[in-house]
């Protein structure tokens, strides 16, 4: 077979009920943005509650005009649900995770109108017994309860990380399955003593597997996993879950209090972000003048990449493969990486990046 060549383009529409997202290498890529697998998990827990409240509030106010919708059948009834189903877009969209897609915003910002525009579409809507009114029905259910799923996975989160995983000594994925044994036998029993039922943690999606390619080589492909959700809860669980098993897990930091994601191993307990009340030392090099001495079990994450870097470089030294001079001009900018790693000038992603390039 002759080998193909070019970008392989994979079409595909983001919508709030139905979006894709590709898993590989430790990563998920949500359109043209990637993220090591759990980050979006911590990205919306640490989001604040205020928005959730803002949706929930204009949900409110949507859900009686796109009911009245079926019975007034005018144009200025469905430019005025329209309207209010716009508002839930703007704070929706502007969410971690949907903020990354390339969302149809042409579609969802005239929603209302365009199925109005189609007549035997409408019918069917303002038909009790037809798919399209369970369609129209099953819309407005999914934005009621949008909020309230949302913080019920916030919820699961934080009680995971903080009565579950908090207590490791070790941070890998074999603890953290050990760790999700305990909490998943707790749920089960507690599901069965106050709601009469199992704890449920599984649900429906489509996968797909698919050749592509690195923006920075598309010479080269790869098979990524192609997954498309219909609920935003339901990603978050797979992402979460699929970090567990890689061996990222979030954290709360014991300085600020914010989440951060805890990967490869590393076993820190302060992120990397701007302390409070600081400009420039981070909560990592704040926790660590707080210690008399920070013994191997709390290096931070670039302290880690560090070392490793600096023991790679030093072996090629000793084997001939690099001289005197290298070596220096190696470790002085890998010290650089390091001091720009702990003031905060870099994610940890962008940290192991640059130590990945010695």
């Amino acid at each position: 077979m002759a080998e193909q060549e070019g970008h392989i383009s994979i079409p595909f529409t983001h919508t709030c009920d139905q979006f894709t997202t590709f898993f590989y290498d430790g990563r998920v890529y949500l359109s043209d943005t990637s993220y090591p697998i759990g980050q979006c998990c911590v990205n919306i827990v640490n989001m604040d509650e205020e928005v959730l409240d803002e949706i929930d509030r204009c949900v409110e106010e949507f859900i009686p005009a796109a009911q009245a919708l079926l019975s007034k059948k005018t144009n200025s009834a469905v430019a005025f649900a329209q309207k209010k189903l716009n508002a839930v877009w703007d704070i929706i969209f502007a969410m971690p995770v949907y903020r990354d897609l390339n969302m149809d915003l042409e579609l969802s910002y005239h929603l209302l109108e365009r199925l109005y525009e189609q007549k035997e579409k409408w019918a069917q809507v303002q038909d009790i017994h037809s798919e399209g009114h369970e369609i129209y029905e099953r819309m407005i259910d999914n934005l009621a309860h949008f909020a309230d799923r949302v913080r019920a996975l916030r919820l699961q989160l934080r009680i995971m990380t903080e009565k579950y995983f908090e207590p490791l000594e070790r941070r890998n994925s074999a603890a953290y399955g050990t760790a999700y044994s305990a909490f998943y036998a707790d749920m089960l029993r507690a599901g069965a003593l106050f709601f009469g039922e199992d704890f449920d943690q599984k649900f429906s999606v489509e996968i797909d597997f698919v050749p592509m390619t690195q923006k920075e080589n598309e010479s080269e492909f790869f098979v990524a996993e192609k997954t498309t959700f219909n609920y935003l809860h339901d990603f978050l669980r797979t992402e979460l879950y699929r970090g567990l098993a890689i061996g990222n897990a979030p954290r709360q930091c014991h300085n600020c209090g914010k989440y951060f994601l805890l990967t490869a191993g590393y076993n820190t307990c302060y992120c990397g972000n701007i302390a409070p009340g600081e400009t420039e030392r981070t909560c990592r090099k704040v926790g660590a003048h707080r210690k008399e001495a920070q013994g191997k079990a709390n290096r931070s994450p670039a302290r880690v990449e560090y070392d490793r870097t600096y023991n790679r470089l030093k072996q090629r030294k000793v084997r001939g493969k690099i001289g005197v001079d290298e070596w220096n001009a190696a470790v002085a900018q890998a010290t650089q990486v390091l001091e720009q790693a702990e003031r905060g000038e870099l994610t940890d992603d962008e940290m192991r990046e640059r130590f990945r390039e010695f």
